[in-house]
């Protein structure tokens, strides 16, 4: 038993735990008290003589009533409960079970390990909490020769659209610049594949042809020659990218783009080179709509749940021979024009050949292309660890 309670268990039989021993009261011949006695004033018990006396067993008794300054139990252990609430994460683990036999080092060493797992958990919830960062690749604008003024000059730039479709996810979006380490004026030792290794994810937006240079063709026609330029700069971006484990979303151009850098080869020209395919490409911009089909096994089919979308088609060239380790995710309805390919040896690499962003979340008509940028994201979370 403990020190209070042993002191108690020897007390006289005449006294109450926690109360003042009575004192003898001289009286009168009437039996009243003297007049000149003052009445013995009941002393104040400590409270860890009350809590003590109501844990005392034997014979029920009446507790003693707390003076001022006094805890009762119930005030005791809930003022226990309000300091371990506000005690830190960090100091708040419990001891580790003990076991006969147990060497201290032992102790310690589950002690720490508990502490260890405890910090990890919470480091990597603050991760995944953290707010995703996504890079999409620049349109490039080319000045023509005898341009004055802003268009002189080359222009690298990102469409509007793209960039809020992404950030209806609550993600940042940054643009990223193609990098010049040879400049004369403006040298840097910045790479691409540092934009790789500080980003979650990447985008490749849509705007010029693919250049039949890219993939060892000659230009049918000059107005199909296509930016090499700006080829061989999101070639190095996707390179890198999928190189640091990083999801990767290509959007019309991106998706021809993601065929040729595993070898493949596109139409240069779809009415040209597929004279029995639907018109892809017309003056209704984003209104020219058709129905995609999704082969057997598509693991996109599996993203939008649905056997029968349609998408709006804004191209005039599409994937003809398929890269290696690409598999078909999608194709148009009317006329097995490829729509959609997916990189089987990464995580997430896919290519669409319409315009998402262009789709209305929720809309009626048009597929609802949001399951397939929450995919994309958490594919970009994942690979934070």
């Amino acid at each position: 038993m403990s020190d209070i309670q042993d002191s108690e268990a020897n007390l006289p039989p005449d006294r109450t735990p926690g109360a003042a021993p009575a004192k003898p009261v001289s009286a009168d011949a009437s039996g009243a008290p003297a007049a000149s006695q003052t009445p013995a004033q009941p002393s104040v018990a400590p409270a860890t003589t009350v809590v003590a006396a109501a844990a005392t067993a034997g014979t029920p008794t009446t507790p003693a009533q707390p003076g001022p300054g006094a805890q009762t139990v119930a005030e005791a252990t809930e003022a226990q409960a309000t300091g371990q609430a506000q005690q830190s994460v960090y100091t708040s683990l419990p001891p580790p079970p003990h076991h006969a036999g147990d060497a201290p080092w032992a102790q310690t060493w589950r002690f720490l390990t508990a502490r260890l797992r405890q910090l990890s958990d919470k480091a990597g919830r603050r991760v995944m909490q953290r707010t995703l960062k996504i890079g999409v690749s620049a349109r490039i604008f080319h000045p023509e020769s005898g341009a004055k003024g802003l268009r002189s000059k080359t222009l690298q730039y990102l469409e509007e659209s793209i960039a809020q479709w992404v950030m209806s996810r609550d993600v940042l979006v940054f643009m990223i610049p193609t990098v010049n380490t040879n400049g004369l004026v403006h040298p840097s030792n910045i790479r691409l594949r540092d934009y790789a290794k500080h980003l979650d994810g990447l985008v490749l937006q849509g705007g010029a042809d693919v250049s039949p240079q890219s993939y060892a063709q000659a230009a049918t026609r000059p107005e199909w020659s296509g930016d090499r330029v700006r080829d061989m700069y999101e070639l190095e971006l996707l390179h890198e990218f999928i190189e640091a484990g990083k999801p990767v979303l290509g959007i019309c151009r991106g998706c021809q783009l993601i065929n040729v850098a595993f070898g493949g080869t596109l139409y240069q020209d779809i009415a040209s080179d597929v004279p029995t395919a639907i018109p892809h490409v017309n003056e209704q911009y984003d209104s020219n709509y058709h129905a995609l089909h999704f082969p057997q096994g598509s693991s996109l089919a599996g993203m939008v749940k649905t056997e029968n979308a349609i998408v709006n088609s804004i191209h005039h060239q599409a994937v003809h021979n398929l890269g290696r380790d690409l598999s078909v995710e999608a194709v148009s309805g009317p006329d097995q024009i490829v729509e959609a390919i997916r990189y089987r040896k990464a995580p997430f690499v896919m290519g669409l050949q319409w315009h998402p962003e262009f789709h209305r979340a929720g809309g009626p008509e048009l597929l609802d292309c949001t399951p397939i940028l929450d995919s994309f994201l958490r594919a970009a979370r994942e690979t934070r660890f």
